[in-house]
């Protein structure tokens, strides 16, 4: 089977002018002979030559007016694209983008304010020189302004960190407070706080006997499991040993940690999890002892986590492979919890404070600023945020327990932390109570429990509370402490009596996972527990409010309530041979069935909020110098 040859004719000939349609009929008929292929061929390289022209004559003439300064002010953007031929400088592009007369009034303008700089800086020099001792002179950039001259809303989008000191945006390290011997202080603990200190040793005993260096201990098998594989429940509790005065057990963690704590592990660890945990944890410790690992271990981590703000918005990513730097949306779907995005802000902003480097605090306030500018519901968030779009999931529940809690906490430890400094949370903080009291707080029947429910959906109401909400009593105290208005400490009072009644009206006096509360009007009992939601996981919030309104009210019924929930801790949760298990049913004193899990907060926050409650000491952790993260680590408030 013989097949048509390819091939291309074409005919150029200086003919009479009658032959011309002729042979320009003959080009047509040749090139629509061509394959399609050859046509796409030939025409392909016709464009590339196009383009290749577009690129060489620009440079040809670059080449031929290379002495023309007045081309190379007006083509320098243009040139550098093309090898740095001719560098614009800032001046000359500011009098392309005006006129000839404004761009000179600019440039005398920045001619006296660099005059005025170079004086300044020549009379800092001379008294400088004049002898040791006396009082430096003032910086031009230190100088006091009015800060009434600009709207609030404009100042809070700078980070609350200078950006002109340095190139590399470096401000001054702070030290460590460590002002209070803690060690000394824990030789004179009174009754219930040495039960406490000893309820940690016995969970600090079987977590070295049985999970040392690991994440978590299972006491009843006397196993380990790895969650981030960074010796969480040990990183979890070091400032809880610092602050009971327990110097052994810290000794011997701090030296773990200098030896053994790396964060080179290829293992996916979630954002929110490890910043509130390990760096809230090392931070911490670094503000109560002064021990430079601690800060160390904190930057490394740190680093370590910063491609999770890598995302398409200004939203993080909520996941992040240590070893590889890949950062990602949680396996279970698309987007990241609001609370998770929003309550890694305290320890980031403190870092920044205790290196001295903005990228840590300028990566959260991003993140802060750009959810304050979302449309809101009173105040109020969805549970779920996308890391791509940037935007609330808006069919997604409204709720201040899981998902959603710390959301609000860190609104209002923003400001507290910044020294009252950052308004703008402040202002959202108030807002969401606002919207917290209109759309989410209800009193159940027969006895008139505060309770706050959830907007399922966005919008239809559920008389459900989860054990997590009962951060929100501490909350508002600590609002009413700083300022805010006297009905948010009511409204906490009432929230810690119900949330005090969820482990008082239970057989094993502990309070469920979750709770709902009966509306109808005819109801006999307030309180109804689903089988599933049954569970006790140890869990730190209502003591936590406790502790806060002891100290903001001094009143002794709230150390009266820890300690009977104490107790009940003590008798249901504790393994006789080590450690302390979450258990399976709250409802059932005689049978409760261990879970085998001691999870870490155990540790750094319900202990360390039982041992704070008992004190007498109001110089242990002061409120007015401290605020605790949403894990129970306390970092510095700001007062410079």
């Amino acid at each position: 089977m013989s097949g048509r040859r390819d091939y291309t004719a074409l005919h150029i000939g200086l003919g009479d002018r009658e032959d011309s349609s002729r042979k320009k009929q003959s080009f047509l008929r040749s090139w629509y002979r061509l394959s399609r292929l050859q046509r796409t061929l030939i025409l392909s390289v016709l464009v590339l030559m196009l383009l290749c022209s577009a690129y060489v004559v620009p440079l040809w003439f670059v080449d031929i007016e290379d002495t023309s300064a007045e081309f190379g002010k007006k083509a320098g953007r243009q040139k550098s694209l093309y090898g740095d031929v001719i560098h614009m400088t800032l001046e000359e592009e500011e009098r392309l983008a005006m006129n000839a007369e404004s761009a000179d009034k600019l440039m005398a303008l920045k001619r006296k304010a660099r005059e005025r700089l170079d004086n300044m800086a020549d009379i800092k020099k001379e008294l400088a020189a004049d002898g040791e001792g006396k009082k430096p002179p003032l910086n031009v950039i230190d100088a006091p302004v009015d800060e009434h001259e600009e709207k609030k809303d404009v100042e809070q989008i700078v980070p609350p960190v200078d950006e002109h000191v340095g190139d590399k945006a470096k401000v001054s390290a702070h030290k460590p407070r460590a002002k209070f011997d803690f060690f000394a202080a824990g030789k004179s603990r009174n009754v219930k706080q040495q039960a406490v200190a000893d309820a940690f040793k016995h969970a600090w005993k079987a977590y070295k006997a049985h999970a040392w260096g690991h994440d978590e201990l299972h006491p009843i098998s006397k196993k380990h499991s790895e969650w981030f594989g960074v010796g969480l429940t040990l990183v979890d509790a070091v400032d809880t040993m610092v602050i009971m005065g327990l110097k052994e057990e810290y000794e011997e963690s701090k030296e773990w940690v200098t030896d053994k704590l790396t964060f080179a592990v290829s293992r996916d660890v979630n954002l929110f999890e490890i910043t509130i945990r390990v760096l809230g944890g090392m931070l911490s410790s670094y503000h109560l002892t002064g021990e430079e690992i601690f800060k160390q271990r904190a930057v490394e981590l740190a680093d370590k986590l910063l491609p999770c703000f890598n995302s398409q918005s200004k939203v993080p990513y909520s996941d992040v492979n240590l070893l590889t730097g890949n950062a990602h949306a949680p396996r279970w779907g698309p987007d990241s919890s609001t609370s998770e995005v929003t309550t890694i802000q305290l320890e980031f902003r403190d870092l920044s404070k205790v290196t001295g480097d903005n990228k840590y605090a300028d990566a959260v306030h991003e993140v802060s600023m750009h959810v304050h500018d979302l449309p809101k519901q009173d105040g109020l968030v969805p549970i779920f945020i996308n890391a791509n779009s940037g935007s609330f999931r808006s069919t997604a529940t409204i709720t201040l327990g899981a998902r959603g809690d710390s959301y609000y906490e860190y609104l209002l430890k923003q400001w507290i932390q910044s020294g009252k400094k950052l308004t703008v949370f402040k202002d959202d903080y108030v807002d969401a109570m606002t919207g917290v009291k209109e759309r989410l707080v209800r009193k159940s029947e027969p006895s008139k429990l505060t309770f706050i429910g959830e907007l399922l959906s966005g919008r239809n109401f559920s008389p459900k509370m989860d054990h997590l909400v009962c951060f929100l009593a501490g909350t508002l105290a600590l609002g009413a402490y700083n300022g805010l208005d006297k009905s948010h400490r009511t409204l906490g009072e009432e929230l810690a009596y119900t949330c005090y009644q969820t482990y008082a009206r239970q057989p094993t006096r502990l309070a469920p996972e979750i709770t709902y509360f009966n509306l109808a009007p005819e109801a006999k009992e307030d309180l109804i527990v689903k089988p599933l939601d049954a569970h006790n996981l140890l869990r730190p919030e209502t003591v936590e409010s406790l502790f806060v309104l002891y100290r903001v009210t001094g009143d002794q019924k709230y150390r009266d309530w820890g300690w009977q929930m104490f107790l009940a801790f003590e008798k249901h949760t504790k393994i006789p041979d080590g450690g302390y298990s979450s258990i399976s049913n709250v409802k059932d004193a005689g049978n409760p069935r261990f879970r085998d899990k001691m999870e870490s907060f155990f540790l750094s926050e319900t202990l360390k909020y039982f041992y704070l409650l008992f004190s007498d000491d109001p110089g242990l952790i002061p409120l007015d110098e401290y605020v605790f993260n949403t894990e129970g680590h306390p970092l510095p408030i700001d007062r410079t």
